[in-house]
């Protein structure tokens, strides 16, 4: 086993011990018997363990925990819910605990300020909670920027929102697309006004409009039946249909359907975010993946380099997407 891969949990499995008598063991502190000690110590040099700095450092000095505030529609989309196990699981690797803020009430009775730091992942302007987050006197790392004003993040892990979205619609034009449209939330978070903005310029950049919808965050899949049905309705020749928000493609596929056309052929589909909806849909649907795991992952690397001093406060870091093509966009040939 590696340095790299292993983690206090497993020097406190191995010597039989819990975790935070493993880490006043490895710390020196703490009261824990001289035999004890050793035997945590020798299990450390058996397996290779060598403590991250911030885990140090938070032991010595403060609470060893560190907080994740989610967008207020996040419980019921998969791609956050894989987001926050990737962030739990990194912070584990650095002994950190990870507490899960609650919407609209993160900012109450100073607990964001009793945490060693913050991710706060894809802050919206019009979200209450986030400048009083950003403000809490802690270390806060965000994944994605944040378009409001007041105190800026310590850091940020950013996706290259706009090339994504650009990719996709090379790719739907490449299969035959001549009148794409998007479903797009308002221009409130990063992720939506880079989408926005990306198709704005593909449109002046090929000359061909690409019209787009305005959804909620997290729409469901009847708001977006409801808008594709109001495209199709309302938009001669459309050919193509890109969703952004998280999950709702589903009703997509059902009004390109209830209009009478083929998903895939005569009507392209395609999506901003991969997931369980993308995937199991039928035909399986042309996606984004934007690896949520791992830029949970990233997001708490990041927090606990600045808590131990490894990364500069500014420091923003970059995450990578992927392209998944699928029968939804197999074109008119």
């Amino acid at each position: 086993m590696t340095s790299r891969s292993v983690t206090l949990f497993d020097v406190a499995r191995a010597a039989g011990v819990s975790k935070s008598t493993a880490s006043d063991a490895l710390l020196g502190s703490g009261r824990v018997a001289e035999a004890t000690r050793e035997r945590v110590q020798a299990a450390a040099r058996e397996l290779g363990y060598r403590p991250n700095s911030a885990a140090r450092s938070l032991r010595r000095s403060s609470t060893g925990a560190v907080g994740l505030y989610l967008p207020r529609t996040a419980t019921r989309l998969d791609y956050y819910m894989k987001l926050a196990f990737g962030a739990v699981e990194r912070a584990r690797e650095d002994g950190l605990d990870v507490v899960l803020l609650a919407p609209g009430k993160a900012a109450e009775g100073g607990l964001a300020a009793r945490v060693d730091g913050l991710m706060v992942i894809d802050p919206e302007v019009d979200d209450p909670a986030v400048p009083g987050l950003l403000a809490a006197g802690v270390p806060v790392v965000t994944g994605e920027r944040y378009l409001g004003g007041g105190a800026a993040p310590s850091g940020s892990v950013v996706c290259d929102n706009a090339t994504s979205l650009a990719a996709l619609l090379d790719h739907l034009a490449q299969r035959g697309a001549r009148r794409p449209a998007l479903l797009a939330p308002g221009p409130g978070s990063d992720w939506a006004a880079a989408l926005r903005a990306a198709a704005a310029d593909w449109t002046g950049r090929h000359g061909v409009e690409v019209v787009v919808r305005t959804v909620p965050f997290a729409a469901t899949p009847t708001e977006a039946e409801a808008a594709t049905t109001d495209l199709l309705a309302g938009t001669p020749g459309l050919d193509a249909v890109v969703c952004a928000p998280d999950g709702a493609v589903p009703g997509v596929l059902a009004a390109v359907a209830r209009a009478g056309l083929r998903a895939g052929s005569e009507v392209l589909v395609a999506a901003c975010v991969d997931g369980a909806a993308a995937r199991g849909s039928s035909p399986q649907v042309t996606a984004v993946d934007l690896r949520a795991a791992e830029y949970g992952r990233e997001c708490a690397a990041l927090l606990s380099d600045l808590l131990s001093g490894a990364a500069e406060p500014g420091v923003v870091r970059t995450h990578a997407w992927e392209l998944h093509v699928r029968s939804s966009t197999a074109g008119r040939g």
